[in-house]
C-alpha cells in the first residue's frame, strides 16, 4: 500500500530554488556508441546505462575543459538543457560531455570536451558530435551538428523528480535512521532490473528520466520491506509514501517480569520453519521485524531460553524473556 502524488510546480520550484538537490552526479556513460542513447546517421539505440554502480567520474574543475579537435577552426557552441520542451532552462547541477561521433580503433568514442556549467560554452570544429548531459540521475544523449559561426543548442532531458518516504500501516512515523530506499529500472539487456540508486534517504529528491521505476523501502536491516512501482512524469515531482507491515522491537532477558535486562545475553530470532533472521549479543537489542510469528532464543552461558512471539504492525514494543522460563 502506498500514497502517491504528482506536483508540477513543486519540481520547478525546487529546481530553481534549491541547487543542492541536483548535485548528485549521474554515472558516466560508457564511451562505446552502442551504450549511448543517441541517434547516429547509421542507427538508433534507445538504451541508456543508468547503473548506479558504474564508476563515477568526479568533476573537480567548474571550468569548461576542452580537448582540441582537428578538422577546422573552432566554432563557438552554447548548449543548455530543459526538463521538458516548454520548461525553463535548468539553471544548475548539469554535467556535460561531448564525444566524437566516430569510434576510434578501440571502438570507443573520444571525449572531446566537458563542462559542469549549466549553460555550457564550447569551442568545437564544425561537424557532428554526441552531446551527453546528466542532471542528478537523469541523463540524455543526442547527436548535435556544429556549423560555422555561433551555434545555439538545447537538449530535452524528459525528466522528473522522485521523493520517497515510508510509514508503518496506520500512518505511524518511522525514524529516519531506520529507513532507506533502493530504486530499480528495467534492464533491456537481460529483461531484469538494474539499480538506479541505493541507500536513498527519506525525503531526498532524485532526478530521473521519465518512466516507471520499482522502489523497495527498507525498514531496519532484517526483513521489513515494502515495494511499489512508481511513475515519474516529465517536469513533475512524484512524492510517494510506502507502508510497512512491521514494527520496531526490543528484547531483554529478565529474572522476573519487569526486571532489569541481564547482560551478556546472546539472541537468535527464527521463523517457525527454522530460518534465522536475526542474531545479536547485547543486554537490550533493538531491531525491526515484518509482520509474522517468530521464535525468540536467548543464550546465557550454557543456559538456553526461548519463547514464541508475534509481530503486528504498530508502535515499538518490548518483549521479555524470563530466565526461568524452562
Amino acid at each position: 500500500m502506498m500514497k502517491q502524488k504528482w506536483t508540477y510546480a513543486g519540481l520547478i520550484g525546487l529546481m530553481l530554488a534549491a541547487p543542492s538537490f541536483a548535485q548528485e552526479v549521474a554515472p558516466v556513460p560508457p564511451v562505446r556508441p552502442e551504450n549511448l542513447n543517441i541517434t547516429t546517421p547509421s542507427e538508433t539505440n534507445e538504451n541508456q546505462d543508468l547503473n548506479a554502480e558504474t564508476q563515477i567520474e568526479t568533476m573537480t574543475d567548474q571550468e569548461t575543459i576542452v580537448v582540441p579537435k582537428s578538422g577546422g577552426p573552432p566554432q563557438p557552441v552554447s548548449i543548455g538543457a530543459r526538463v521538458t520542451e516548454d520548461g525553463p532552462f535548468i539553471p544548475n547541477g548539469l554535467e556535460w560531455r561531448i564525444y566524437s561521433i566516430t569510434p576510434n580503433d578501440k571502438g570507443e568514442l573520444d571525449l572531446v570536451a566537458r563542462s559542469s556549467d549549466s549553460a555550457a560554452n564550447f569551442s568545437l570544429a564544425a561537424g557532428q558530435y554526441i552531446a551527453h548531459v546528466a542532471y542528478g540521475r537523469a541523463q540524455a544523449s543526442d547527436t548535435i551538428s556544429v556549423q560555422e559561426g555561433p551555434n545555439q543548442i538545447e537538449i530535452i532531458l524528459d525528466a522528473g523528480g522522485l521523493e520517497l518516504n515510508a510509514a508503518v500501516t496506520g500512518d505511524i512515523p518511522i525514524p529516519r535512521r531506520w529507513l532507506s530506499f533502493t530504486v530499480y529500472a528495467d534492464n533491456p539487456t537481460n529483461g531484469g532490473k538494474k539499480i538506479i540508486a541505493q541507500s536513498v534517504s527519506p525525503g531526498k529528491l532524485l532526478y530521473l528520466n521519465s518512466g516507471t521505476y520499482s522502489v523497495v523501502s527498507h525498514f531496519g536491516e532484517v526483513n521489513a520491506t515494502a515495494k511499489a512501482d512508481l511513475r515519474v512524469e516529465p517536469g513533475q515531482l512524484t512524492s510517494a509514501t510506502l507502508y510497512h507491515k512491521a514494527a520496531q522491537v526490543t528484547f531483554k532477558l529478565v529474572s522476573e517480569p519487569g526486571g532489569e535486562a541481564i547482560a551478556d545475553t546472546s539472541w537468535i530470532i527464527k521463523t517457525p520453519d527454522g530460518q534465522t533472521v536475526y542474531q545479536e549479543k547485547s543486554a537490550f537489542p533493538q531491531t525491526v521485524l515484518e509482520q509474522g510469528e517468530y521464535i525468540l532464543i536467548g543464550k546465557l552461558g550454557s543456559r538456553v531460553f526461548n519463547r514464541e512471539f508475534e509481530i503486528v504492525p504498530g508502535l515499538p514494543r518490548e518483549i521479555e524473556l524470563l530466565a526461568d522460563a524452562n
